[in-house]
Formats: C-alpha cells, sequence, structure tokens
C-alpha cells in the first residue's frame, strides 16, 4: 500500500521500506491523563530527523500510512498522537481548546526523554492537525524547527463565524463526522463523510430550526463545543481568546510552509497567518492550488510539499521561500516571490438595469429584493463540503426572485485578478437584523455563469452604523483569488441576502440564531447613483498577468 500511494502522491523513492512501528506509547499529561502515540521509524537508524504529528482523526489508516509510514520510508521517525479524548487518548476532547497547548508542550517534554530524540523536531498535517501545530508552536519551542501546515490556520473563528454568520454547513458537516469516526469501520466512515449521500444528511438537518437543537439530530446527543461556538459568536469573547494562536504565528522560531486552496474554508486566515508572518521579516512557503478542503488532489500536495520542506529544514537547510500560486482560469501554476503580487485597484461599479462596468454611475432608482428566511437564499458550490464542484453554472441561482445581478460588457482582453475583491455595497434593509451575500461569476459566451469568489457580511446593528437616510455602507471581503477573465467572458456580481446553509440563515428578529425559530422576510433596496456609487473593487494585475515564472496546467 505505501509504494501505491508514494507512486499516486508522487513521492521521490522510498530510502528503506524496513520500517518498525511502536504502538501505542503512552505520554503523560500534567493532569494525570496519557494520551497515546504511535512511532514509526526505519529499523537500523538510530536518530532521524522526528516530526511530530497531533491528531484527533486516529494514528492509524491514513494518516499512520501518509504521515507514519510514507515519512519513515523517506528517512524520518514519526510519533503520531491521539488528541486528548481521542481514539484511546484520556480525557475530554475539547476541540481548539486550551488543553490543546498544554498537551503539546507535555509531549515535546517527553520527547526530549525519549533515546531516540534528536534535539529538534518538526511538525506536518492538515486541517485540525494544524492547528495542532500552531498550539506547539505558542511554546514557544526552541526545538520546533520546521512546519508544514496544510488548509489550517492559527485563528479558528473567522472559520465558525465567517462575516459574522455561523458557518452552518461546515460545522454540522464537522460534528456529524467527528462523532461517527471511531470503531472499526472508522476508514470507511470517513471516506463515507466525503460522499455525496452524506452531503445531503447534513443539508436536511441544516434545514431545521432551532440551531442548538442540531447537534442532536446529528449524533443523537448533546455535543458541549457546538452548544459552546452558538453560544459565542464575537471574535472579541473570551472563549475565542483561549483558542487564538495568532500569537504564536507573532513569535515562532520554525520555518513555515503553508499549504492551501482556493476553494477551502480555512484560506483567508490561513493568508492571514501568511501576512503575519511576512510583517515580522519570516519568510514562509506558500502553496496554493485549486482544491477544496480535503480533495485527493490537496492531500496528495500536502504530504508531497510537506515531506520536502521538512527533509530540507531538518537535514539540508531551509527551503527557499516564495509563493507557488495556481492562476484558475489561465489554468497554470505560478512562481512569485511573495503573495500577493503587485496589483492595481479597479473598481466596478453597478448601474440600473443590471450593469456593471468601470464608468461611475449615474442617477437611477435603487434595485430592490427580498430575503425570506423561511424559504432562504440557496447557497450553490464555493468553499464549503466535500460532496459536488467548488465552481458551477450559476445560472439557477440567478434566476430566482430575490438575486440581484448585475453583469458587464464582454472583456476586449483577457483580465487577470490576484488577490481579495471587495465589495462596497450602499444598502437600504427594512429591517435593522439582515444579511448581505455578493459573489463574483464568470459568464461564458454560451451564457454559463461560473462562481469565482464571493463573501457575506451579517449586518446586526452596528456593523455598521446607519446613516440617518437608512442607507448602509457594506464593505466586506471576498473570497482570495488569482483567476483570470478571459477575453470574450463577462463578469457578473450576484447580490441576495444570504447563502444557506453555508451560512445560517439571519431570521430578521434580533433574536439569538442558536435559538429563534420565528423568521421574518426583509426587503433590501440596493443602491447605485453618484451619491451611492455600489462597486466591487477587484486586484488588477499587469496585463500581462501577475508576475512570476509560470509552468504547465
Amino acid at each position: 500500500m505505501s509504494r501505491m500511494f508514494a507512486k499516486e502522491f508522487g513521492l521521490p523513492p522510498a530510502e528503506t521500506h524496513d520500517v518498525t512501528v511502536d504502538r501505542d506509547l503512552r505520554v503523560p499529561m500534567p493532569d494525570g491523563v496519557e494520551l497515546l502515540a504511535d512511532r514509526y521509524a526505519p529499523r537500523d537508524a538510530v536518530t532521524p530527523p522526528l516530526v511530530l504529528v497531533r491528531s484527533p482523526y486516529g494514528r492509524r489508516f491514513p494518516w499512520g500510512l501518509m504521515y507514519g509510514r510514507l515519512f519513515a520510508e523517506r528517512g524520518f521517525q514519526v510519533v503520531i498522537q491521539s488528541c486528548r479524548g481521542t481514539f484511546g487518548s484520556g480525557g475530554v476532547f475539547s476541540p481548539f481548546g486550551p488543553a490543546e497547548r498544554t498537551d503539546g508542550q507535555a509531549t515535546v517534554d517527553w520527547l526530549r526523554e525519549q533515546p531516540w530524540y534528536p534535539g529538534s523536531f518538526g511538525t506536518a498535517g492538515p486541517c485540525y492537525l494544524g492547528y495542532s501545530q500552531w498550539a506547539i508552536a505558542a511554546g514557544p519551542q526552541p526545538e520546533h524547527t520546521a512546519m508544514a501546515v496544510q488548509v489550517a490556520a492559527s485563528d479558528f473563528h473567522s472559520a465558525v463565524y465567517g462575516g459574522g454568520a455561523f458557518a452552518l454547513e461546515n460545522m454540522v458537516s464537522w460534528i456529524d463526522l467527528f462523532t461517527r469516526q471511531e470503531g472499526r469501520l472508522n476508514a470507511l466512515r470517513a471516506q463515507w463523510a466525503r460522499h455525496p449521500w452524506s452531503g445531503a444528511r447534513v443539508r436536511r438537518i441544516t434545514g431545521r430550526l432551532p440551531l442548538d437543537d442540531l447537534d442532536r439530530r446529528s449524533s443523537g446527543r448533546t455535543i458541549p463545543y457546538f452548544q459552546d461556538w452558538l453560544a459565542h459568536p464575537g471574535a472579541d469573547d473570551p472563549y475565542w481568546a483561549d483558542r487564538d494562536l495568532t500569537a504564536a504565528v507573532r513569535s515562532t522560531s520554525a520555518a513555515v510552509c503553508l499549504i492551501g486552496g482556493w476553494h477551502d474554508f480555512m484560506l483567508p486566515a490561513q493568508l492571514r497567518d501568511y501576512a503575519l508572518l511576512r510583517a515580522r521579516g519570516v519568510e514562509p512557503h506558500l502553496t496554493i492550488g485549486p482544491w477544496r478542503h480535503t480533495d485527493d488532489d490537496a492531500i496528495a500536495e500536502g504530504v508531497r510539499t510537506s515531506l520536502a520542506w521538512l527533509r530540507e529544514a531538518l537535514r539540508d537547510g531551509p527551503r527557499e521561500a516564495g509563493a507557488r500560486i495556481f492562476v484558475t482560469g489561465a489554468d497554470e501554476w505560478r512562481d512569485l516571490p511573495e503573495w500577493p503580487p503587485p496589483a492595481e485597484p479597479h473598481r466596478w461599479h453597478l448601474h440600473a438595469d443590471g450593469g456593471f462596468a468601470p464608468a461611475p454611475p449615474e442617477h437611477s432608482e435603487p434595485d430592490h429584493f427580498t430575503y425570506d428566511p423561511a424559504h432562504p437564499t440557496p447557497n450553490l458550490a464555493g468553499p464549503v463540503g466535500q460532496s459536488g464542484r467548488a465552481r458551477v453554472d450559476n445560472r439557477s441561482l440567478e434566476s430566482r426572485a430575490d438575486v440581484l445581478t448585475y453583469t458587464g460588457a464582454p472583456l476586449d482582453r483577457d483580465l487577470e485578478v490576484a488577490g481579495v475583491a471587495r465589495a462596497e455595497l450602499y444598502l437600504r434593509p427594512d429591517r435593522p437584523f439582515a444579511d448581505v451575500f455578493a459573489r463574483l461569476c464568470e459568464v461564458e459566451p454560451s451564457g454559463r455563469s461560473v462562481n469565482i469568489c464571493d463573501g457575506l457580511l451579517r449586518l446586526n446593528p452596528g456593523r455598521p452604523d446607519p446613516a440617518s437616510d437608512g442607507v448602509t455602507r457594506a464593505a466586506f471581503d471576498l473570497w482570495p483569488i488569482a483567476h483570470r477573465f478571459r477575453r470574450g467572458h463577462r463578469i457578473r456580481l450576484v447580490v441576495s441576502g444570504g447563502a444557506h446553509p453555508r451560512y445560517a440563515r439571519n431570521p430578521g428578529t434580533g433574536e439569538s440564531p442558536a435559538t429563534a425559530t420565528r423568521l421574518v422576510p426583509t426587503r433590501h433596496e440596493v443602491l447605485h447613483d453618484p451619491g451611492h456609487p455600489s462597486a466591487v473593487v477587484l486586484p488588477v494585475a499587469s496585463p500581462d498577468g501577475a508576475p512570476g515564472r509560470s509552468g504547465g496546467g
């Protein structure tokens, strides 16, 4: 199996296939709890470079293969540890909680006492395995030499409350998977969780109210941490302060490699970590490909890139920094000195009669639509889930009465956008509690309208403050992109009052979304006149495209 996966992942040849595995090593924690770990190592090596992986998803297949045996066959020793309260480790699992820092510190203390400890170590892994790396880096640990963090970030709040609305589908999908993963068929269940049938099951659950009952509908029991997420929506809440590890980004001395995907729900937070590292003079390496959270291609790239990064950082010296970016639309990889590349802000304004153009708007009447949370505007594709595709034809969404569209003329040349687009919309909702969702699409000559990037903002009172005429200027970032809009294609902006179940619907009443069951429609006006120049700001690269060396797609 290791040979098959190594070929599939495109890994360098194995140095050995003679690997020893020590199972169920007991690692003591300060509170008396013991966590279980497995150690993989080349049989004849004495103190090969060490990689630590801390996971709540188990120590055997697939993690033991991908980060245990495959790494050990290429000259590393790897310790894969089950997080507190998972797969035989003692204690109670509290995801993203303070215990990750204390458990990580205690695990490093235990490593130092082992005869095979080489004096330094690296870390690797995607998703929660990436967050647990930042928890170790929060030590700080001077021996923590290198990190390979995939589809993960130091701050989890923004993934749970993107734009201020609860990330309903992702969070319910996660508890649905997590509460079913242990047992003899855990690997098969994990694969089943990525099947479209599972997505349909989760969508049936997310259609019910109240939200604080969905954990019971999914698992048959109350999930304390799910209840905590619902009860603490604010980013400044002490609950999230205890789980925010951005201080580790500001202090770590480890060589950092970040691997993300354009359709991954953690990407904006991961790029904030990248920017923080660069702001303090650290030169991380960044890879962003055309993937969702844990697509097969994303996993393969994560293992391949992590192995190369850790080999050079722990054995051969630091790898050259920079950014390797896949440009969608052009379907090619670019090697850049940093992300984002230089770009000029171009304002594309909303116009009367559904127009969308760089020219400022003229005097015109507002457009309007009504968002009804009892029949919420659906989400269609985007950076969420594992079933279906991330980019699809949006015409079925755009034809709805609760959706507005603004479309530009056919482009007379390719237009390459790289960075973060920003929506600046002037709105007049008839209720103070509302959301606005904006999505950029590329319209092909056939009429097919493909989503490129999007974002949402919750317009509760005070965020932002309404003007005296009842108009609110809603300014918010859309998803990061590197995309080439093709000559002859058109750019379209889609505006709605939500994207369910990706984001929990706004009940329109001001009640807590966790407990609300009463739903009230909201009528939105979208203004586009000289006094209210609604627009999207695009970071447009040079006419020849984003600088850097391009390669085949």
